[in-house]
């Protein structure tokens, strides 16, 4: 693939011997959000990433904005005390994204831990969080929990509040699009090939650009390395030596169902067959439940569930409910991604820290490099300053103040119906736009206007229009159908979505932007192939399997 799909951007603005202050490697949240940063800074900023921005551990994630309850009983409170700042401002500054989320923590009467320990957890938890997050925290859908549990074991049903990021890719686009206000360059589907290293320093990169084939070199004061699990590879392939693995990769698979008889509408935080705490989670009508934790050191980018693992998820689910009768057949997809996990080989996955920590290469011969290791979605932003101000920068930590002109309120009617009037668009319609732009739904909106093609649904299940894909190619650096289907616009992680969805939203996107039909068949073969890799939907048939006492 040669060539852009919108004809504007057909050939990318050569990059050869140009210089930045700060290169940043990886555009998952975290390498978006230190791009962002040191845009905003006023440092000149280039953000590369070899495949799509939050195509790797962002997209794989449990999509949960949240203070890390677990973490007290780790004795983490800094690591609690941050998240939950963090989760704060993401919700004030982000409300059409992040969404304040109720959570029942069901525990059974053989769980090692006491009520007590929980109740004082819970009551700390608060504390620190400082004023409630506005989630109805009536018994309604406790009573619908308890009313699927297990009758034959005693539950303690614990309620408290978090909250969810049902799409972080569009978090991620959201903060490129401020990085790109703010003066950074982003290249997506761009290798780094290594990290030059002059006289024990590192000067810059070796780049290929995946869509044309170009290579180029590139110079920096910066390197900073937040390709997540990645980040042990771009030292290896750059001649970089480090003592020990920098980054544990371990393995967190989910699996996606279709909403049963009576879900509650809270996310529900429990233990599975083994005792490990594992989410059973509403999400993008559907059921979500995750996850796993398996060491795994293998190419990151072809991480798949196991076959265990989806039983072991399954199994967990039926055992707290042993009246929804759900088997592999009934998995619309399952997906696995790999935690960039601090290395420490002697200790059980689940009690290694979720702290990041920032390894600075001076010592390994490569002085003004940085590798970022661990960091989850909720503090990308905390990590990013972090990470600018060992750099130098100088920055205004960001503040939980009142609702600004900036910050767009979804639940609000009256906004959905001027977005609608904007781009002569439905309710519905227009309710989507709102719902993952934001402050950049009016532009989304009017584009719309200009044709009847333009607001075409993406496919016939969908409310989301072709507008929006034109968008994501045009301002979104969207360089592929599989790029707008699964991050940009990601209506193909629906449950409904479909192959004839699949063909649909193809002939519909290649028509508005003007693809030939070779060129069609191209992305929607990629796009394909893609989801294959990433969302598995082939399951042995069997019984419903059996819940374990």
């Amino acid at each position: 693939m040669g060539t852009h799909p919108n004809p504007g951007l057909s050939s990318r603005p050569a990059l050869e011997h140009k210089r930045f202050h700060v290169i940043v490697i990886g555009g998952g949240i975290n390498g978006v959000a230190i791009a962002r940063e040191c845009a905003r800074a006023g440092r000149r900023t280039l953000l590369v990433e070899q495949h799509d921005f939050a195509a790797g551990t962002t997209s794989r994630s449990t999509r949960i904005i949240h203070g890390g309850l677990r973490y007290l009983e780790h004795g983490d409170i800094g690591q609690v005390r941050e998240s939950l700042r963090e989760r704060q401002w993401l919700l004030q500054r982000y409300p059409h994204l992040v969404h304040p989320l109720q959570f029942l923590l069901a525990l059974d009467g053989k769980s090692r831990r006491s009520s007590l320990a929980v109740r004082t957890g819970l009551w700390l938890y608060r504390k620190m969080g400082s004023a409630g997050l506005g989630v109805d925290e009536g018994r309604a859908e406790q009573d619908k929990l308890e009313s699927l549990l297990d009758k034959g074991r005693h539950f303690s049903v614990f309620s408290f509040e978090d909250a969810q990021c049902e799409f972080p890719e569009r978090l991620v686009a959201e903060w490129l699009v401020e990085a790109i206000e703010a003066g950074a360059v982003a290249r997506n589907h761009t290798q780094v090939l290594a990290v030059e290293i002059r006289h024990g320093r590192a000067t810059g990169v070796r780049l290929r650009d995946s869509l044309s084939g170009k290579e180029e070199r590139v110079e920096a004061t910066w390197i900073v390395n937040a390709t997540g699990p990645w980040a042990d590879g771009v030292c290896q392939t750059s001649s970089i030596r480090i003592a020990n693995p920098m980054v544990g990769g371990v393995r967190g698979s989910h699996i996606v169902l279709p909403k049963f008889d009576g879900a509650p509408a809270a996310a529900v935080y429990t233990e599975a067959v083994d005792g490990r705490p594992i989410f059973v989670i509403p999400w993008n009508e559907q059921v979500l439940v995750g996850t796993t934790e398996v060491p795994d050191a293998t190419d990151p980018g072809q991480v798949r569930p196991a076959a265990d693992e989806i039983d072991y998820l399954l199994q967990s689910l039926l055992r707290l409910f042993p009246q929804v009768k759900v088997s592999r057949n009934d998995i619309h997809y399952a997906f696995a991604g790999v935690r960039p996990l601090p290395f420490s080989p002697e200790k059980n996955p689940s009690s290694v820290s979720r702290k990041h920590y920032l390894h600075d290469h001076t010592a390994d011969g490569a002085a003004q490099m940085i590798s970022v290791i661990g960091g989850k979605l909720t503090t990308a932003g905390s990590l990013a300053r972090e990470c600018a101000a060992k750099l130098g920068l100088k920055l205004t930590p960001p503040a939980v103040a009142m609702a600004s002109e900036e910050i767009v309120d979804p639940m609000l009617e009256q906004w959905t119906l001027e977005i609608a009037e904007a781009g002569g668009i439905s309710a519905d319609a227009a309710r989507g736009i709102v719902e993952w732009y934001g402050k950049r739904a009016p532009t989304v909106a009017r584009g719309a206007r200009g044709s009847a093609e333009m607001r075409t649904p993406l496919c016939s299940h969908s409310t989301h229009i072709v507008a929006e894909a034109v968008d994501a190619f045009s301002n979104e650096y969207a360089c592929t159908l599989a790029d707008v289907l699964l991050r940009r616009v990601p209506v193909a992680l629906g449950g409904c979505w479909s192959s004839s969805c699949s063909r649909e939203a193809a002939t519909r996107i290649g028509n508005a932007l003007g693809w030939s039909q070779e060129r069609g068949a191209d992305e929607l073969e990629a796009f394909e192939s893609e989801c294959a890799g990433f969302l598995q939907k082939t399951f042995p048939s069997g019984a419903t399997l059996q819940a374990r006492a």
